[in-house]
């Protein structure tokens, strides 16, 4: 078994693609929040507009003023909608990258795990032999000395 990880290269890139993914769903959801506080400023400008006109220039003033504001919430309204779907969308992919990301993970964990069995099975074959040559020794010595165990 190589000790390196074969998918390695493989795993970088879906670790750059979920990263991009990510920063695309932050931007996303940066652009709704900044429509949404532009669509509550709308809504208050539109709420304190003077009740009681008093002559007809600030009734049309008034009047030209509100159908304006009314114009730019529709047009916000539109583009929050759009940017819901962008965050949507982003969120989806972020989902999507995480999924394939995490699964060249666990295969790197498993290949980690197999090449550090396979090294402590070799680091313990080399323990065994040599315990068996000092065993083998060991037991020559004692013959050559007439001892039996």
């Amino acid at each position: 078994m190589s000790r390196r990880f074969d998918l390695a290269a493989l795993l970088r890139l879906r670790t750059i693609q979920k990263d991009a993914a990510v920063a695309r769903h932050v931007d996303a959801d940066t652009r709704r929040r900044e429509t949404l506080a532009r669509r509550t400023r709308a809504m208050g400008a539109l709420a304190d507009s003077p009740i009681a006109p008093e002559d007809s220039d600030t009734l049309y003033a008034i009047a030209a003023a509100r159908a304006s504001t009314r114009s730019m919430l529709a047009s916000l309204d539109a583009r929050l909608q759009r940017d819901e779907q962008a965050v949507a969308v982003a969120a989806a992919e972020v989902r999507e990258t995480h999924t394939r990301q995490s699964a060249l993970e666990k295969l790197e964990e498993r290949h980690v795990a197999a090449v550090t069995a396979e090294e402590l099975r070799a680091e313990q074959v080399a323990l065994d032999e040599l315990t068996g040559r000092a065993w083998h020794r060991d037991r020559q010595d004692g013959a050559r000395r007439g001892e039996t165990r």
